[in-house]
């Protein structure tokens, strides 16, 4: 574990958080969707496999990863993503999501 994996943490406890990463596996995706229940939220990633770029009526998706958060969780998840992107529209610029014009 490095240092550069400790966070400020719990603003009301003040405590500290040390992010142990010797375990962690990387996965990537250009795909994810969300489907839920009263209890859970899930979170399926994947990616496409069109890399010819060529229009189809069909793009298959290989879903790799699922995981499953409380709805407390999701709403956690979803407030650090806002900032996080916020941040980065910053300093990059807007990211466009809609699809091009024909």
């Amino acid at each position: 574990m490095s240092d550069d994996t400790v966070a400020p943490g719990d603003k009301q406890s003040g405590t500290a958080i040390k992010w142990d990463d010797t375990n962690m596996t990387v996965s990537y995706a250009n795909v994810v969707t969300t489907t839920a229940t009263r209890e859970e939220v899930s979170l399926l990633f994947g990616t496409h496999k069109n890399w010819t770029g060529s229009p189809s009526k069909e793009l298959h998706v290989g879903l790799s990863d699922r995981v499953i958060l409380s709805p407390f969780a999701a709403k956690r998840l979803l407030q650090v993503l806002g900032k996080t992107l916020n941040d980065y529209e910053t300093r990059y610029g807007l990211i466009d999501v809609e699809p091009p014009q024909a």
